[in-house]
């Protein structure tokens, strides 16, 4: 199907004292996994005003792919280690790509 990829924004607020961390732990685990096939991109940014929010940008190939993300141990191990640095709870918005088309991914 085209256009099937599936983005996905994640919100984070991270404790001021934990922002350094917060960016360590966070590209360690981008790094592994821009390495799944399932994962288009996966790109991690920081609000330029307030240094203790960032969104993660997660492009999937699949609806399936996700789930498979989160059973690798490089997720699990980033989840449970900046737990205690989240300010509030993360928050996820689902979209769809319409452009480019999933093969300029």
């Amino acid at each position: 199907m085209a256009n099937a990829l599936l983005i996905v924004h994640v919100h984070v607020h991270v404790k001021s004292d934990c922002i350094d961390a917060f960016i360590a732990a966070t590209k360690k685990n981008a790094a592994a996994s821009v390495l799944e096939p399932g994962i288009a991109r996966f790109d991690v940014i920081q609000n330029r005003e307030d240094a203790t929010r960032f969104v993660l940008v997660e492009v999937y190939r699949n609806a399936d792919a996700p789930a498979a993300h989160k059973e690798t141990t490089h997720y699990i191990t980033w989840r449970d280690g900046v737990a205690d640095m989240m300010a509030t709870p993360r928050q996820s918005t689902k979209y769809l790509n319409h452009f480019p088309d999933d093969a300029g991914w």
